[in-house]
């Protein structure tokens, strides 16, 4: 069975479709990249399949659980954390804050115990920040914690929302395009960062990218979108060879 399977999403904005009959197996440790033109609604698959909009067609299932339709906070907690293609931190709080708090969703010790102060309350939250510093450790960050994300540069940003993603124990990370913005160097950590996260974690992970060499090295297979509809799926071989892929999005473009 299939780790993430979609069957045949369609979505309409009015009488626009945005999405057209789209079709994914995903299955435990795969990297897959979803690859298109700007517009061709990368970024929509993304929002549907994490809850942000509901399709108009089709199935999604999790671990063969439907979670069609359900709200972006239990798709999460059922196993599907992402990041943004714009950021999307909170401008008061600090690096560790914005990891704590995505560990919320998984609390168990109630009303009671965040009025009263209970042992257990104690004992979750020191859990959650041990646990939350390991993240930023993992990408790299760790030193940065109790800084306030506005002090940090652009890429330890992205790095900050990827330890908050990865803080709901995702069975598939969503990047939306991770190195937007970045320069070279911090393309190349960024890279590092991804190879980690999946050798350490064993992760599936979906990847948005425009920065072709990146998709190309770290995915195993990519999907190409073109106004909504996948016109070519397989290795990264095979999609730069694709005639449909080279007319519709690749033309004259190297991935050097």
């Amino acid at each position: 069975m299939a780790l993430l399977r979609v069957e045949h999403m369609t979505h309409y904005f009015g009488g626009l479709r945005a999405v057209s009959d789209y079709n994914l197996e995903m299955e435990p440790g795969q990297i897959l990249g979803l690859i298109g033109p700007n517009g061709a609604g990368k970024t929509t698959v993304f929002n549907l399949l994490t809850g942000i909009y509901r399709p108009s067609e089709g199935r999604i299932l999790l671990d063969g659980e439907d979670i069609t339709g359900l709200a972006p906070h239990r798709i999460a907690a059922r196993g599907l954390g992402r990041t943004f293609q714009n950021l999307c931190l909170w401008r008061h709080m600090t690096v560790l804050d914005h990891v704590r708090m995505a560990h919320y969703a998984k609390i168990s010790y109630g009303l009671l115990g965040a009025f009263f102060g209970t042992a257990e309350r104690y004992r979750q939250e020191a859990e959650i920040e041990r646990r939350s510093r390991e993240l930023l450790e993992l990408v790299g960050i760790g030193h940065l914690a109790d800084q306030g994300v506005l002090n940090l540069p652009y890429g330890a940003q992205r790095r900050v929302e990827m330890a908050r993603a990865l803080a709901v124990e995702p069975k598939v990370l969503f990047l939306d395009e991770p190195t937007v913005g970045m320069t070279p160097e911090e393309l190349s950590q960024m890279m590092n960062i991804i190879r980690q996260l999946h050798e350490r974690l064993g992760l599936a992970i979906f990847l948005i990218e425009h920065r072709l060499k990146m998709v190309m090295e770290l995915c195993h297979r990519i999907q190409t979108l073109v106004f909504g509809e996948v016109i070519a799926e397989g290795t990264p071989a095979e999609i730069q060879g694709n005639p449909q892929v080279i007319e519709a999005y690749l033309g004259k473009e190297t991935v050097e």
